[in-house]
């Protein structure tokens, strides 16, 4: 799952991008509002959790850009600003919840819960296609009682897949949503781990493919 963090409080973007990759979020993040909306406007993240107080652009403009421009990404606002009044103002420009610092990690973690609960994206304990079942929380990946482990780069991608079943998924997609926007991968890093991918569907003996589209990206199908 990848998360955009806009907070101008370098140390503070700092500390919450460790608490979220800890447990297994991606993350990017950027420290003014007009590259929080610049960012958010890619559609690739699951959550954006957006400060107020932001140099060029406030957060709740940010937000109101963000909603104008048709971008559904759930908004969370992360801020000092307690005041009834603010939070009102941070609700009605868009944002899906609203947090006030100081935080606890697990409180953050909770909303992001809540948040992606909301959306319908973290509903199941497994996501399955053809004979697959892949395991979102130990990323075994089993057909017919036989199972394999899978790393975290390739169980992200075959879950982008999945989660997109016959439909192409972009290169660019799955460099900025597994790597980052800001990550120096490129193409030839997704082609190795689709390589893996495929010999561990293989070795389980699945009718499920992966099937590359030339000069586009990947489609997962049954074969």
């Amino acid at each position: 799952m990848q998360i955009l963090i806009v907070e101008d409080d370098v140390r503070l973007a700092q500390a919450v991008g460790k608490i979220l990759e800890e447990n297994d979020y991606q993350v990017d993040m950027v420290h003014d509002g007009q590259s929080g909306l610049e960012y958010g406007e890619s559609g690739i993240y699951d959550v954006i959790i957006l400060d107020v107080m932001l140099p060029k652009m406030d957060g709740f403009e940010v937000a109101k850009e963000l909603r104008r421009k048709n971008v559904a990404t759930p908004l969370l606002m992360l801020t000092a600003r307690a005041q009834i009044p603010d939070k009102i103002e941070g609700l009605d420009s868009g944002a899906d919840d609203y947090m006030t610092k100081p935080f606890s990690p697990a409180e953050l973690l909770a909303h992001l819960r809540a948040l992606t609960r909301r959306t319908g994206q973290v509903v199941f304990e497994n996501l399955e296609f053809g004979d697959l079942k892949l395991n979102l929380e130990s990323h075994d990946l089993s057909r017919a009682g036989k199972s394999i482990n899978l790393s975290f780069k390739e169980f992200s991608l075959l879950q982008i897949l999945m989660t997109n079943r016959n439909q192409i998924v972009s290169k660019e997609t799955l460099i900025a949503k597994v790597w980052g926007v800001e990550s120096s991968a490129v193409d030839n890093n997704v082609e190795a781990y689709i390589s893996f991918l495929r010999k561990k569907l293989k070795h389980l003996g699945t009718s499920v493919q992966i099937e590359t589209v030339r000069g586009v990206g990947y489609r997962l199908v049954e074969g």
